[in-house]
């Protein structure tokens, strides 16, 4: 199964999300705010279950958010890919030949510029646009980069689902358990 199939991708907070996720038929999910020292045993746990996770960078607690780091993630865990907000990691992971997604934070116009400027530098694979519940931007970065694009933060209904995709969206990150359980019908 390719990570497209899946029009949400679970994003799990706390080890209960990542138990959901375990029993769950979805097979991507993204690694939010776990500890480094759980790393380990929720590698080994992803893999029993057949599980491809994408790990949050930014949010690793006890790791820095910076390219060492992401060299020792990606030789140590060997994840699908790495998100962030940070140009060195996305350039690491690339490098890495992990899924590299840089996440781009749409606060204002100038946010929006200046993260045009990072994707041209970083070339990731994909781009994570948050807040997700903003069709008509997501359509503009997906036009203007030509990257398939990721929406997170903010979609909080079913509609708000459908209207990323029909934007434009690849799929949906989300914590929102109820859409999980929602799509999970569709695999």
């Amino acid at each position: 199964m390719d990570i497209r199939c899946q029009k949400i991708i679970p994003a799990m907070k706390t080890m209960k999300d990542f138990e959901k996720f375990l029993n769950s038929r979805y097979i991507y999910g993204v690694l939010l705010e776990v500890h480094i020292s759980q790393l380990k045993s929720v590698f080994h746990y992803a893999r029993q279950h057949g599980k491809k996770l994408i790990i949050h960078t930014d949010l690793i607690q006890g790791l820095s958010h910076d390219e060492h780091a992401a060299e020792y993630l990606c030789q140590e865990f060997h994840p699908y890919g790495l998100i962030s907000t940070r140009g060195n990691v996305i350039t690491k992971a690339r490098q890495k030949k992990v899924l590299a997604i840089q996440r781009i934070f749409l606060l204002d116009s100038h946010a929006l510029e200046k993260s045009y400027q990072l994707i041209e530098k970083t070339e990731p694979d994909c781009i994570e646009v948050i807040p997700g519940a903003m069709p008509h931007i997501i359509r503009e970065v997906k036009e203007r980069t030509g990257k398939p694009i990721y929406a997170g933060g903010l979609i909080r209904t079913v509609d708000d689902v459908e209207r990323a995709l029909e934007a434009g969206a690849v799929s949906v990150t989300t914590s929102n358990k109820d859409l999980w359980k929602h799509y999970e019908c569709f695999l």
